[in-house]
């Protein structure tokens, strides 16, 4: 009785994943069968200078998946920012050009993305009311966005336009936080993603740790390297700062730090280099 309760409960899981994944492929198939706007085309050609790299089919594949982005995402805008398509596919496009050659799910984990525009301060952290407090209360700071664990990315459009037009400075606040989503898949705030294989863990392990706490010992000397020294913070900042800088400054970092473009663009299954 027990294995026959089991088989059917492992059944019904089943056919659930089943028919989830069913009406997601039909929603999706529709949204696909309506035409790219071509006033999204333009606010890509003016906004999102990676756009103009692309082949025609990169373009295509990535104008299929910002489709998809918009749709299923929930969008707000915060701080009296009223958002439009220009907003909307602006960080859609940088989003899924990260994952244009990965097979992750459009960013399963990010259901609500929140924009203000211009620069947000975040609330210090209270002290519980039964708390004793062991290290000084978080105080208030400036942020141009936030990637919260099981919640919203939170953008900032000023900041999120002019890195998105000026990649070659190295800073995208797209980038940046979705590369925290990345890191975030498995659980952990590591800067580790999800990787394919024991040998690939290997080698990123090997490569990011002993570039990162290269950078940390620079940076502590107060000297200058290509990386940015933010980066040093932590492993976590060190994959998403070296993310931006593979995306906006691919060949200086493919020249500076070869091993790390490596380990980036096995991971990334692209090679910006080549389109820089």
């Amino acid at each position: 009785m027990l294995l026959v309760f089991v088989h059917l409960w492992y059944s019904l899981g089943m056919n659930q994943d089943f028919s989830w994944h069913w009406i997601r492929d039909h929603r999706r198939k529709k949204i696909l069968e309506t035409e790219f706007p071509d006033a999204w085309v333009r606010i890509l050609e003016r906004n999102v200078a990676h756009f103009r790299r692309l082949s025609e089919g990169g373009r295509r594949e990535l104008s299929g998946m910002i489709q998809v982005f918009v749709a299923e995402k929930h969008w707000e805008g915060c701080g009296g920012l009223v958002l439009t398509d220009e907003i909307r596919v602006t960080v859609a496009a940088q989003a899924c050009l990260m994952i244009l050659a990965l097979n992750h799910d459009l960013f399963p984990d990010v259901d609500s993305i929140f924009i203000y525009p211009s620069t947000v301060m975040t609330p210090e952290r209270p002290v519980g009311f039964f708390e004793m407090p062991q290290a000084p209360v978080r105080e208030s700071v400036s942020i141009l966005g936030e990637a919260q664990m099981r919640g919203p990315v939170i953008l900032v459009w000023d900041a999120v336009l002019q890195t998105a037009r000026h990649p070659e400075k190295g800073h995208n606040v797209v980038y940046h936080e979705f590369a925290h989503k990345l890191d975030m898949l498995d659980g952990r705030v590591d800067g580790t993603p999800p990787l394919g294989s024991p040998e690939q863990y290997r080698s990123w392990v090997e490569v990011c740790s002993r570039e990162f706490l290269r950078l940390r010992a620079i940076t502590e000397k107060g000297e200058r390297t290509f990386l940015e020294s933010y980066g040093a913070v932590n492993e976590a900042e060190f994959f998403a700062v070296i993310t931006e800088q593979f995306f906006g400054q691919p060949t200086g970092l493919k020249k500076h730090h070869p091993e790390l473009y490596g380990v980036l663009s096995d991971f990334y299954q692209q090679d910006p280099a080549e389109l820089d």
